[in-house]
This record gives structure tokens, C-alpha cells and sequence, in this order.
């Protein structure tokens, strides 16, 4: 087993024990909202734990009150109105050679591209790109009041960060529809009742943690081969 600790940037913590990969959304002043920064953090993540042979699973948290309460409308907004960010900050619209997602989709396929299962641990809001953030997981275990939405069209935006090919895989065509067309906030609960919720728990984190020490603890050659 390996233990480390990583930090990347200030957007985003790693440690790793006995093979569990906990990764940390660690915006928690503006409950993990989405900004360049935070889109390049992520990703980031994502690609080094991809090429990382001692990990057998990862969680996936928010710090703080939230999961990921979506875009910083702000940061976005500066972003926009100055043509594009830098390479530092990371656009979301950037796409590297040879690559299918840009940098905005990127913080969800990303999850479905490391090798090992991806638990998302839930709680507070996931909103918008924060949602799609969590359905790139293959587990989703979620406070019964986290306020859930597609929200994209709310703000006026097309929710196209891939999270929502993963809705139309969990639920029903019309039910994809309903969520993203009216931007409507439900909570865990109903998420759970709708199918996109994998598991309802009062201590998602806990819970998750606990399900990646099982997982981890079977052979992980097999496990990988299954994702």
C-alpha cells in the first residue's frame, strides 16, 4: 500500500491510502463552484490517477457544506469577456490534441477513463456542472437533502459537459428530458427514486470511504478489467 499526500493548486487535495485515491474538491468558501482554476484541477487529477498502479478505487468529495454548487458565474464571466483564459487558468473550451472532450467536459469523462471505479460522495448541492461532475462516477452515494438540478438551461447555458449522456444511460429518455429542459432542483431522495443516485446514505463520505476499502480489498486486477 501506498500513503502521499498531494495538493494541486488550491483547488484540489489527493491522498492515498491502501490503494483509496480521496480526492477533495477543497473550494469549500464558494462551495467548490467551477471556476478555470478548478476545471484544470480536476482534470488534472483525473489524468495522473489514470497512469497511478497503486490505486484500486477512488472517492470523489466536496469540502465543506457542498459537493460543487456549478460554474462560478463570475470567474466565467470574466473569462468571457476577456476572449479565453490563459494556460494557467485553464479554459474550459481548450482541447488538447487527439483528445474527444474539451477541458469543461473533461471534469466528467475524465472519471470515466481512470481504469479503477469512481464512488462520488454527495452532500449539500450539486448543481449544474457540480451534477455532471458527479454522474461521471460509476457510484453515486448522496445525502437524501442534497439539492440536485440540471441546471445549464436556468443560467441560459447548453449542459454539455458529458454528464448528461450519463443521465440518459441512469434514467429513462423522458425523465432526462423533464430534468434538463425545466432546470428543476429535487433532492437526493427523488434522485435515488429516479435511479441516478446510487445510494442514499446520512454520512455519504463515511459511507463511501467504507465502500472503497471493500473494493479495494478484492483482487484488483479483476476489478479493473469489470470498469
Amino acid at each position: 500500500w501506498i500513503c502521499q499526500a498531494r495538493d494541486m493548486s488550491d483547488r484540489i487535495s489527493i491522498s492515498i491510502n491502501h490503494g483509496i485515491a480521496d480526492v477533495k474538491l477543497t473550494r469549500a468558501d464558494k462551495r467548490n463552484a467551477l471556476d478555470p482554476a478548478m476545471f484544470t484541477a480536476i482534470a488534472e487529477a483525473g489524468e495522473r490517477l489514470k497512469t497511478d498502479p497503486g490505486v484500486r478505487v477512488v472517492v470523489l468529495s466536496g469540502d465543506g457544506p457542498s459537493f460543487c454548487a456549478g460554474l462560478d458565474m463570475a470567474s466565467m464571466q470574466a473569462i468571457g469577456n476577456s476572449g479565453g483564459g490563459d494556460g494557467q487558468a485553464g479554459n474550459a473550451g481548450s482541447m488538447e490534441p487527439g483528445r474527444i472532450t474539451h477541458l469543461g467536459q473533461q471534469v466528467c469523462w475524465v472519471w470515466q477513463e481512470v481504469p479503477v471505479p469512481v464512488i462520488a460522495a454527495v452532500h449539500g448541492h450539486a448543481l449544474g456542472g457540480g451534477l455532471q461532475v458527479a454522474l461521471g462516477a460509476d457510484i453515486r452515494i448522496v445525502h437524501p437533502e442534497t439539492k440536485l438540478s440540471v441546471r445549464e438551461v436556468y443560467w441560459g447555458l447548453v449542459p454539455d459537459m458529458t454528464g448528461t449522456f450519463m443521465l440518459s444511460k441512469l434514467v429513462r429518455p423522458d425523465i432526462a428530458r423533464e430534468l434538463t429542459y425545466t432546470a428543476r432542483i429535487f433532492s437526493g431522495t427523488e434522485g435515488a427514486e429516479l435511479g441516478l443516485v446510487t445510494a442514499l446514505s446520512e454520512t455519504p463520505y463515511a459511507d463511501a470511504m467504507a465502500m472503497a476499502a471493500d473494493i479495494a480489498s478484492k483482487s484488483p486486477g479483476a476489478v479493473r478489467g469489470a470498469k
